[in-house]
C-alpha cells in the first residue's frame, strides 16, 4: 500500500483531510472511523490517522473526489463542537500508531461486598505465605536496629549474556548495519569491524581514546592566532535560530516526512531522558555544519556531521542513570555540561575549524533551536537527513537514528520541555578546563608568541631608524 500526500485543517465542527491520489475510481473509497482513527482505503492508497480528539461519520459528513486535481476530500464531524484539534501540521504524528494500553483495568471490590463465609484453600494460603513474608521483614527490621541500621549489601551478579551482538541507535533497536564495515569506506567510524560487538563502556573508552589522539595542540593555537575567518563566522546568523509565527514544512519535508517509518516507542522514563540528551548532540553537530558552510553544504558535509555526532562515530550517546534521574523530564547543569563538553571535544579534535569560542556559538544556536519547539527541531534534523541520505556510506546513521528521531520528536517530545531545556542550555557555562587538553595554557602561549614576534618587529624599525 502508498501512503499518499495529505493536510488536515479544520473549521468550527468539522476535520477536513485533503488526500491527493490521482487516476482512482471514487466509488472503490473506503472510509472508517473509530473515534480518534480514521483509516482511508482507495486502492493502491491507504492512510491511517490518530487525532487528538474523537470524530463522529454522521450525515454531515462526506467525502469528494475530483478527478481533474487528482484529491480526495474528506470532512469528517468533530464529536465535540468548537474543540480545537491542535498539531494537524505534524504529519508523522497523526501517521504514528494509536498508543498501546500499557496496564490492564483492575476493578477494586470494596470489603463490604464480600460475604462472610469460610476462606478456601487459595486464600488459606495466601494469608499464610503473607505472615511468613511480613516475619521475615520483622526480622530484618530488628537485625538492621541491632547494626546500627545498616542493612545488608551484596555486589549484584553479572547477567549471563548468550551473544556476542550488541544493539545501538535509537532505543538500541538496531543491529547489523556495520557486520561489513571493514569493505567499505566508512572513515567515521572508531570502533572497525567491532562495531557489532562493543560494549558500551567499550565504545566510551574508545572513544575518548581516539579524541585524545586526534587533538592536535598546534592545530588549535594556529586557529587562535589567526581568527580573522573565524570571527566571521561568528557573526552569522542562523535563519533557524529566529522565531517564526506562522511555520509550514515545504511540500519537501512533508514528502519526506511521509517516507518516515511508522513504529510505536515505548521508552523508559529513563530512556525519554536520555533521547533528550542525545537531541542536544545532534543539534549541535548540525549548528556547526551549518554555521561553518552557511547553509549551503559541500561534499565535506556528511562527514562532518557524523563525526561531531558521538553516537554516530563511536555509537556512544550521552546517557544518564536511573538511580541519578530525579524527574525524567528535568535536566541537572552536570549532566547538561557533561553532554557538551564531548561535543565540544569532538569540535576542537576532528573538523576544519577548531575554536572554543566557534563551539560556544553552535551550543547557543542548539539553545535557538530548541526555543523553536519540535517544529523547528524536525526541520534540523530533516536537513540533517537530506545531507547524510544523500552519501554512499554515511546513510547508515540517517537510518538508525534520524529517520526514528524526526518520528518520536513530532509525535512524543513536549514543546514545554524543549523550550525549558533551551533556556538551560542558554545559561549553561562549559569551562575550558573540562575540556581537558590545557586550552588555556595554549591560548597564553600563543598570546606570548606574538607578543614576542610584535616586539622584534619593533626593535628591527627601531634600528632601521637609526640607520
Amino acid at each position: 500500500m502508498i501512503t499518499p500526500c495529505f493536510t488536515c485543517c479544520q473549521t468550527e465542527e468539522s476535520l477536513i483531510i485533503s488526500i491527493y491520489c490521482p487516476s482512482v475510481r471514487a466509488a472503490d473509497v473506503e472510509i472508517h472511523v473509530d473515534e480518534t482513527l480514521v483509516s482511508v482505503h482507495i486502492n493502491p492508497y491507504f492512510l491511517r490517522l490518530n487525532f487528538s480528539y474523537p470524530l463522529l461519520e454522521d450525515d454531515s459528513s462526506s467525502a469528494q473526489y475530483d478527478p481533474s486535481s487528482g484529491y480526495l476530500t474528506v470532512t469528517l464531524t468533530k464529536e465535540n463542537k468548537g474543540q480545537v484539534f491542535d498539531d494537524l501540521d505534524l504529519l508523522a504524528k497523526l501517521l504514528a500508531p494509536r498508543p498501546s494500553v500499557a496496564h490492564p483495568t483492575i476493578e477494586v471490590i470494596s470489603e463490604s461486598t464480600k460475604q462472610e463465609d469460610e476462606p478456601t484453600a487459595e486464600e488459606y494460603l495466601a494469608t499464610k505465605t503473607n505472615a511468613l513474608s511480613l516475619e521475615h521483614e520483622r526480622e530484618e527490621i530488628l537485625a538492621a536496629a541491632k547494626n546500627d541500621w545498616q542493612l545488608p549489601q551484596e555486589v549484584p551478579e553479572p547477567q549471563l549474556s548468550t551473544s556476542l551482538q550488541k544493539y545501538y541507535g535509537f532505543l538500541d533497536i538496531h543491529s547489523g548495519y556495520f557486520r561489513h564495515v571493514a569493505h567499505t569506506e566508512n572513515e567515521v567510524n572508531e570502533l572497525g569491524p567491532d562495531a557489532e560487538t562493543c560494549t558500551r563502556a567499550e565504545r566510551r573508552r574508545r572513544r575518548v581514546q581516539h579524541e585524545d589522539k586526534k587533538w592536535d595542540e598546534e592545530h588549535y593555537m594556529a586557529d587562535f592566532a589567526d581568527d580573522e575567518y573565524i570571527r566571521d563566522l561568528l557573526t552569522w546568523r542562523h535563519p533557524h535560530a529566529q522565531r517564526v509565527d506562522d511555520f509550514q514544512y515545504s511540500e519537501e519535508e512533508n514528502a519526506t516526512i511521509l517516507r518516515l517509518p511508522r513504529k510505536e516507542y515505548l521508552p523508559s522514563s529513563t530512556q525519554t531522558h536520555n533521547l533528550y540528551l542525545a537531541l542536544l548532540t545532534l543539534l549541535f553537530s548540525y549548528a556547526y555544519e551549518s554555521r561553518t558552510n552557511q547553509l549551503d553544504p559541500t561534499p565535506e558535509s556528511a562527514w562532518t556531521i557524523s563525526t561531531l555526532v558521538p553516537a554516530f562515530s563511536a555509537l556512544d550517546p550521552p546517557d544518564s542513570p536511573a538511580a541519578s534521574i530525579a524527574d525524567p523530564l528535568k535536566f541537572s547543569w552536570g549532566e547538561l555540561a557533561g553532554t557538551f563538553v564531548t561535543s565540544y571535544r569532538r569540535s576542537l579534535a576532528f573538523p576544519l575549524y577548531r575554536s572554543f569560542i566557534l563551539a560556544e556559538a553552535c551550543r547557543r544556536d542548539v539553545a535557538q533551536f530548541l526555543s523553536g519547539g519540535k517544529r523547528m527541531i524536525v526541520r534540523c534534523l530533516l536537513e540533517m537527513k537530506k545531507i547524510l541520505d544523500h552519501h554512499e556510506v554515511y546513510y547508515i546513521y540517517s537510518k538508525v537514528w534520524l529517520d526514528d528521531f524526526c518520528v518520536w520528536v513530532q509525535a512524543h517530545a513536549s514543546d514545554d520541555v524543549l523550550v525549558n531545556l533551551g533556556k538551560q542550555v542558554a545559561e549553561l557555562q562549559v569551562s575550558k578546563g573540562s575540556i581537558g587538553w590545557r586550552l588555556e595554557a595554549l591560548e597564553a602561549a600563543t598570546q606570548g608568541l606574538e607578543g614576542r614576534e610584535s616586539d622584534s618587529d619593533d626593535d628591527d624599525e627601531d634600528s632601521d631608524d637609526s640607520a
